[in-house]
């Protein structure tokens, strides 16, 4: 008989912040010595003395999103993006709590810009999955666990990696059945890079790890629901195709200490053209019911491919999409979804891509139209 495990509740370590240690952490935002900067990007009409009097009129964790984050999330949005949608909010029950399994293409905006669009559509925010190599700036880590986001610890040896993963799965757990909350998490540990959205199966495991016994009844109470996000103008689609081309080439690739933060502010300052979340339907105990008696490996394969179709069948594709997949196959299969002078935006990006990076330009010609070409294979020529 299996030994059944118990959660300890003790999540001091990778918590959020509670409503009582938000004024505290509003006052060190407001007078961090990165801020004024911050504000400059991020608010540029208005004073800085004007923000830093908000934060503080903060009170707690819902003040702070919706009187700070979600204006922020509408400067981005007015800032860098053409034209917002969020879809699928029919498939949401507000009594209920969801655990929102999404393809993760920028750091910050996936979940920030989820949030926002939960806000107007009448639901409650989640908590969000933070990697620790992100918090190293008392800053990040300030505005993060204001905004109800919880820790990811990266890295250790592979022990530490288990028992790590244990402690994030009870967590979860915790969250939605206990606490009340929803949770975001990435399909995968990091972003994709290359265009191609794929589940590991390892993070369903994870899922997993904190109620083994039966695996349906493991995944069941956590209301497992798919989301696609999928941007017209990739974020940081430069420096994704330089970080690929290192790898690619076997060139000794190591991120030096800016890079994440630098990775941040250029997600959210890039022009993104136009933005879609789609909310997918919830995963239903049926479907994995079928699959039940299968092998454990198999079990959390299967409901990761659940997950990539959700995924897959509600990814809006853009013409930047179609264009980058012509130009890869050199024919013209997709011309009827994209103009000419489309195309020559297109490829005006393209050449500024190449130029930007040395090395071999067929190789980085490649990595670059496949971020956005290999979404075409994955939701388009899947379904024809």
């Amino acid at each position: 008989m299996k030994k059944k495990h118990r959660m300890s509740h003790d999540f001091e370590d990778i918590r959020p912040y509670t409503d009582a240690e938000i004024p505290a952490a509003m006052k060190r935002i407001a007078e961090n010595e990165y801020f004024p900067a911050l504000c400059k990007f991020v608010f540029p009409e208005k004073k800085l003395s004007e923000i830093q009097e908000l934060l503080r009129s903060c009170e707690n964790i819902y003040d702070f999103q919706a009187d700070v984050m979600h204006l922020f999330n509408k400067q981005v949005i007015a800032q860098t993006i053409n034209r917002f949608t969020f879809n699928g909010s029919h498939y949401l029950d507000p009594r209920k709590n969801y655990l929102y399994v999404s393809n993760h293409r920028d750091i910050v905006l996936d979940a920030s810009l989820l949030q926002s669009a939960l806000l107007d559509e009448g639901f409650r925010t989640t908590e969000i999955t933070f990697g620790s190599n992100l918090m190293n700036l008392q800053l990040v880590v300030d505005i993060g666990k204001s905004n109800k986001m919880f820790k990811v610890i990266r890295g250790g040896s592979p022990r530490e990696f288990y028992n790590n993963s244990i402690h994030l799965s009870e967590y979860i757990r915790f969250t939605l059945t206990q606490k009340g909350e929803s949770v975001w998490i990435a399909q995968r540990n990091g972003r994709t890079k290359d265009g191609n959205d794929v589940t590991d199966q390892g993070i369903i495991k994870m899922f997993c790890m904190s109620s083994r016994d039966d695996l349906v009844k493991s995944v069941s109470p956590l209301n497992i629901v798919p989301v696609a996000v999928s941007y017209q103008w990739e974020p940081c689609d430069a420096l994704k195709t330089k970080e690929l081309y290192l790898l690619k080439t076997g060139t000794k690739y190591s991120k030096n200490n800016d890079e994440d933060l630098t990775s941040i502010l250029t997600g959210i300052t890039q022009q993104k053209g136009n933005v879609n979340f789609s909310i997918c339907k919830p995963l239903d105990e049926e479907e994995y019911t079928a699959f039940a008696h299968d092998s454990s490996n198999k079990f959390y394969s299967n409901m990761a491919r659940l997950i990539n179709e959700r995924i897959y069948d509600n990814y809006k594709l853009w013409n930047t999409n179609y264009i980058a997949h012509d130009l890869r196959s050199g024919a013209n299969s997709f011309i009827a979804y994209y103009t000419p002078e489309e195309k020559d935006q297109f490829v005006q990006r393209y050449h500024s891509i190449l130029n930007q990076i040395d090395g071999d330009k067929y190789i980085i010609s490649s990595i670059f139209l496949g971020i956005y070409a290999n979404p075409v294979d994955q939701c388009f020529l899947r379904k024809h």
